[in-house]
């Protein structure tokens, strides 16, 4: 092979390498939000597309000529540490209000290709008016158009809604303000990453809190694993073929999309497929084709990006005092700590560095800073709470050993 067709190989695979690392931190990328990513992926699309469905089972769709690529990312499992957030400088997470009109909203969008945001919060009152499950749209209220608004950002940042004339943060002020919207419904209806659709269900909605676990799992139902996904031992209708395809994809899964995957979180089942000659070498493969460096101990594996491409959220990081925190607090954990324990911790660092965290210097600023901080760690698989309130650090906590702090200023606070 001459030198000119090895340095297209190579460019090549690094192209798809980038193009995996990017749609595993972003799903939805559109052309209009970002045009080189698209590009790449849109050009890589077949290589790209046959590693996500060999190891995880997941679908991607490009469609050049509207603009998208897509990667269906479906998990039976609930996961509460990537929630929707607050397009703001908090980056809080939806609460359940906004879910409710994130859904609500999502639905009227249908009725037509443009509208104004007065119009489609007249719609969403309409709709929560008549329905006795939901509590009415009050648009004389500022922390409901609050609520309104960073629903109408969220969609806006997936190019479901385009700001033909206006700004939506005026709508926060007066409920008068006046902002058109396109509407683009083909990308709207690619959102839900979901292989049975909810109306599918036909769940009388009174039976809806009682089932949800139920619900979830129908949902995420894949047929092409048979008729229990996740139980297939126990399923004689299941074949091998079935059974170890499963396996490959529940596990690849797992690694791939969360920071650490230890193996007591594994059934026997996943944890022998893993150990056995054909899930090694799948798991170095995999690692080798996405770009990924594999690190493997006694109680786990992790794939780490060199280049941090792959995550939404990086840790260590200093872009938020909570991670920071959370670093310094690992340091106070040789073992089982309780959260009291971590909350004087934390005020101790609040005194040590008082010109740092000044979001967190109110009356209850330790406590939030000490919560978020464990929430951060609970995210990345660092530590694990218990149901005595204790703060347990696992494994992987040991490769963030913090050796000494440098203020701003350079000077060395060992």
């Amino acid at each position: 092979m001459s030198e000119l067709a090895n340095q297209l190989v190579i460019a090549e695979r690094e192209e798809v390498v980038r193009g995996i690392r990017q749609l595993l931190a972003s799903p939805l990328i559109t052309e209009r939000g970002a045009p080189e990513p698209f590009d790449l992926i849109r050009r890589r699309r077949e290589p790209i597309a046959k590693w996500f469905d060999y190891y995880c089972g997941w679908t991607l769709t490009v469609e050049p000529r509207l603009g998208y690529a897509r990667l269906i990312k479906v998990r039976p499992a609930v996961d509460p540490t990537r929630p929707a957030r607050r397009l703001r400088s908090g980056r809080a997470p939806f609460d359940r209000r906004r879910y409710v009109l994130l859904c609500v909203v999502a639905a009227e969008l249908f009725a037509a290709p443009v509208t104004t945001i007065g119009l489609l919060a007249n719609r969403v009152l309409a709709a929560t008016s008549v329905d006795t499950a939901l509590v009415s749209f009050d648009t004389a209220s500022r922390a409901e158009r609050m609520a309104f608004v960073d629903v109408l950002r969220l969609l806006e940042s997936f190019g479901v809604l385009e700001a033909i004339d206006g700004s939506v943060d005026a709508y926060v002020e007066s409920s008068s303000a006046k902002v058109l919207y396109r509407i683009d419904t083909t990308l709207l209806l690619r959102l839900l990453a979901a292989p049975v659709g909810p109306s599918q269900l036909a769940v009388p909605i009174e039976e809806v809190p009682l089932r949800v676990d139920q619900l979830l799992a129908q949902l995420s139902r894949e047929r092409r694993y048979g008729l229990a996904p996740g139980r297939h031992a126990d399923n004689s209708a299941v074949s091998d073929v079935q059974r170890n395809l499963w396996l490959r994809h529940s596990i690849f899964r797992r690694l791939i999309d969360d920071p650490v995957l230890y193996f007591d979180e594994l059934s026997a089942e996943e944890r022998a497929y893993l150990a056995s000659p054909t899930g090694r070498r799948l798991m170095r493969s995999a690692s080798e084709q996405g770009g990924f460096l594999l690190e493997e101990r006694a109680e786990g594996v992790l794939l780490v990006d060199p280049d941090g491409l792959a995550t939404d959220s990086r840790f260590p990081d200093d872009a938020s005092n909570a991670k920071v925190a959370a670093l310094l607090l690992l340091d106070t954990m040789p073992g089982p700590t309780t959260v009291e324990q971590l909350r004087a911790a934390t005020a101790e660092l609040l005194e040590r560095f008082p010109r740092w965290a000044r979001k967190y210097r109110g009356d209850d600023g330790v406590r939030e800073l000490t919560d978020d901080a464990i929430a951060t760690l609970s995210m990345f698989g660092l530590v694990r709470r218990t149901g005595t309130g204790l703060v347990v650090p696992l494994p992987a906590a040991g490769r963030y050993r913090v050796g000494s702090v440098r203020t701003s200023d350079d000077r060395d606070v060992s």
